[in-house]
């Protein structure tokens, strides 16, 4: 009997052990079990935006009791952040002074590739590794190129008007343009750029391209992470940034494709806009602020610039009642061009296989270190 009681004081104990320390700063504080050795891996997801990436994740890691996944409100980060092993930083600013705080991180990764959000040096000289998960290796390149397309489409067949007539129950208007016969300008030849080519190849369209390995009359690619094959037949026309502005004045639709760095930031400017022939399309699927928000509203309020249509804004949330918002051909999407079921699917095993292998001691594998 006292064996049976003892047996029961434990679990009593145990139970309690398991409760939420913390739920306050926390949406969802999972219960955990430890494992053999009494240690819990630790993956801290950054704000509530993009709910499906931990939801996912958790559902991905259901089974492996060890693993804790929380979603802490961005306010929040800086005060619990020091018990965590793994960042999953979203749209969290991982500056240094935060990084400092981080004192059992291992790995800052992101839900995708963008990772213009987080000090890597200072990650770095913590010995926190920073890592981006491949486009190419979740279906998250495809799934942006698709959005270019649907907004392309959009732009052409004027959507806003066309929900306007439904609602006028006017029949056969407006008027709209194909893709068939355009000429696209993809700036940035990477994994986005490439899958956007394989898609409107159908439409026929003409393809030109930059990228900044690119000299301008070479035949031959320099960036081994896309191979000679897969570029082909894609594009009928390449340079390297030295031609923006002379494929620009070629092009019916313009599309960056490109990651947001100190040079590409506000890259479409008041020049490149003013190359771009009168009644041109704007299209961008990457990060806001590779747009020129002065500049891009100046060239739709003089109607040199046709059309533009983003699924990134310069701030985010976008505000719903900003003035760009009010030009009827201007389209918005919520930064969903890279969110699908399929591609958050991807991701979440990824986070969770370098979650599982960070509790190991295993190597960290189906990621791209950046430090």
């Amino acid at each position: 009997m006292l064996g049976v009681a003892l047996a029961l004081a434990l679990c009593r104990s145990a139970r309690l052990r398991l409760l939420p320390l913390s739920p306050d700063y926390s949406r969802r504080f999972h219960k955990m079990v430890e494992n053999s050795h009494g240690h819990i891996t630790r993956v801290l997801f950054c704000g509530f935006q993009f709910p499906d990436s931990q939801n996912y994740t958790r559902e991905y890691l259901h089974s492996h009791p060890y693993i804790q996944v929380d979603d802490v409100a961005l306010d929040d980060v800086p005060n619990v952040i020091g018990k965590y092993h793994l960042c999953v930083v979203k749209m969290c600013q991982m500056n240094a002074d935060l990084i400092a705080k981080a004192s059992e991180m291992k790995l800052v990764m992101q839900y995708g590739v963008g990772l213009e959000g987080v000090d890597i040096d200072a990650a770095t000289q913590h010995n926190i590794k920073v890592a981006r998960i491949p486009g190419s290796a979740t279906g998250n390149a495809a799934s942006c190129a698709e959005m270019a397309v649907y907004l392309m489409l959009g732009l052409l067949r004027k959507q806003k008007e066309m929900e306007a007539a439904v609602k006028n129950k006017d029949l056969g208007m407006p008027t709209g343009e194909t893709l068939l016969g355009k000429t696209v300008l993809i700036i940035g030849f990477g994994a986005i750029g490439v899958e956007l080519a394989k898609r409107l190849r159908p439409f026929g369209v003409k393809i030109i391209g930059t990228k900044r390995r690119w000299s301008m009359n070479s035949e031959n690619l320099d960036d081994s992470s896309v191979e000679d094959d897969e570029i082909d037949g894609l594009i009928d026309k390449k340079g390297g940034p030295e031609s923006i502005y002379e494929f620009a004045g070629e092009a019916d639709i313009v599309v960056p494709c490109l990651q947001l760095n100190a040079e590409t930031a506000g890259i479409v400017d008041g020049k490149l806009l003013s190359h771009m022939r009168k009644g041109s399309l704007l299209v961008n699927v990457s990060r806001g602020r590779i747009l020129d928000y002065k500049a891009v509203f100046d060239h739709l309020r003089s109607g040199h610039l046709g059309g533009l249509a983003i699924d990134v804004a310069w701030t985010e949330p976008f505000d719903p009642d900003d003035p760009i918002l009010k030009f009827p051909n201007v389209l918005i999407t919520p930064h969903v061009a890279g969110v699908t079921e399929y591609s958050y699917r991807k991701m979440a095993k990824i986070v969770g296989n370098c979650a599982l292998q960070l509790h190991s001691g295993q190597p960290l594998t189906g990621i791209e270190f950046v430090n």
